[in-house]
């Protein structure tokens, strides 16, 4: 069992930075592929990006693609997403989700899920 804690979301102006931090507890996130999903309302929750576990080989959504990117601690058990850049189109409550699934990008996949923190981004 994990448990995951988000934190570091808030308002920002379009072009600003934010780091997403997740604190994992309970197991090692060495032994899990971790995943950053984002979802606005009325929507589906999507995929933002991922970090596999052992390689720590990288996936990210087209739409973040050159300006978000994801890292692990593992000293830390603690994951990472870097955001630059924000567009507007970037407001939604970020999740964070851990899976024993190789590079796994779809919600479905994914076992163990934080409590999600908002992120704003106004023009």
């Amino acid at each position: 069992q994990v448990q995951l804690v988000e934190s570091g979301g808030g308002l920002v102006q379009a072009g600003d930075s934010l780091r997403l931090s997740c604190a994992a507890s309970g197991r090692s996130i060495s032994d899990y592929t971790m995943g950053w999903f984002r979802q606005t309302p009325g929507k589906e929750r999507s995929f933002v990006a991922s970090i596999a576990w052992m390689t720590s080989s990288t996936n990210y959504a087209d739409s973040v693609k050159g300006r978000f990117s994801i890292s692990r601690d593992n000293a830390k058990n603690t994951v990472y997403l870097q955001m630059n850049s924000l567009k507007p189109e970037d407001t939604a409550v970020y999740y964070c989700a851990a899976t024993p699934a190789y590079g796994a990008i779809r919600a479905t996949s994914y076992n163990y899920w934080g409590q999600g923190t908002q992120v704003t981004v106004s023009s």
